[in-house]
């Protein structure tokens, strides 16, 4: 199946909370996930509440990446949402599942802009995103 891109929509459990709540060490983590996808970081914006948990994306040229955490609960909800055959979604997951120290991890994939639905044809070898 030809598709626009990728979406892995994943929860990650028993996380280390003190690096879920450390907003400045989220950024350069999500940073460098995208980095490890080999895309390019276009901006990037993140949040800590009160009294914890941070919220942020990093905007990519070929999408986003986005987490919120919830420190007491071990708990990190991440996309990664690429575009183009040259980024590689799996391997920013890899890297935010190790420096989050999580013990369980759920993952969806989901193509998204599925060539066959958009009336997309014939693209094969055509660079999209």
């Amino acid at each position: 199946m030809k598709a626009l891109g990728r979406h892995l929509l994943i929860e990650l459990y028993g996380c280390e909370p003190s690096v879920l709540d450390d907003v400045a060490g989220i950024e350069e983590h999500m940073r460098m996930a995208a980095r490890k996808a080999n895309s390019t970081i276009v901006n990037s914006t993140f949040h800590r509440f009160n009294p914890y948990g941070v919220s942020g994306v990093v905007v990519i040229a070929e999408s986003h990446l986005s987490i919120h955490t919830w420190p007491e609960y071990g708990y990190a909800a991440v996309d990664i949402f690429t575009c183009g055959d040259s980024v590689d979604p799996w391997k920013a997951f890899e890297y935010l599942k190790s420096v989050m120290k999580s013990q369980r991890e759920s993952i969806i994939e989901l193509q998204r802009g599925e060539y066959d639905k958009i009336g997309i044809e014939g693209l094969e070898g055509v660079k999209v995103g």
